[in-house]
């Protein structure tokens, strides 16, 4: 089971590694069209379209930290460990889908089988945190019950 864990932590590097990428790839383009923005006759537009380009970078920078952030938090998981209950790290499998609790990282496929990369602190996380194998527990009109924790 450690090579499944092993995978899915690879697969979420691999989402972060492509949102900072892109982040930072949006941010240099933002700043490069923003030094070649020549100043017309109409100040106003001129003014409006700087103040919309530093919008811009300044989201992807937001997006750029929130990636890196994730990044750190991913550094910490372990992928040669077995639980017995949920917590970072854990791969669980239920009757409505299987997660991999690390980041927010959405639909991965390792093994031919479908998982889901979410945080601790999202909804799902925290109904399936400190869980253990058999218990139940409903969100969103679904019930859920653990099949198993490893």
């Amino acid at each position: 089971m450690e090579k499944i864990k092993e995978q899915l932590w690879l697969l979420c590097s691999q989402h972060i590694t492509a949102t900072i990428r892109d982040a930072e790839n949006a941010i240099a383009d933002g700043r490069e069209a923003s030094r070649n923005e020549t100043k017309s006759s109409a100040g106003d537009k001129y003014e409006t379209t700087r103040e919309m380009m530093q919008q811009e970078i300044d989201m992807n920078t937001t997006r750029l930290n929130k990636a890196k952030a994730q990044q750190q938090l991913l550094n910490l998981i372990p992928t040669d460990k077995t639980f017995t209950s949920v917590q970072p790290g854990a791969v669980v499998k239920t009757n409505n889908g299987n997660f991999y609790i690390a980041i927010s990282a959405g639909q991965l496929i390792a093994d031919g089988e479908k998982y889901y990369a979410v945080s601790i602190e999202s909804p799902i996380g925290l109904q399936l945190k400190q869980r253990k194998a058999g218990d139940n527990f409903a969100l969103n009109g679904k019930q859920y019950t653990i099949a198993s924790v490893i």
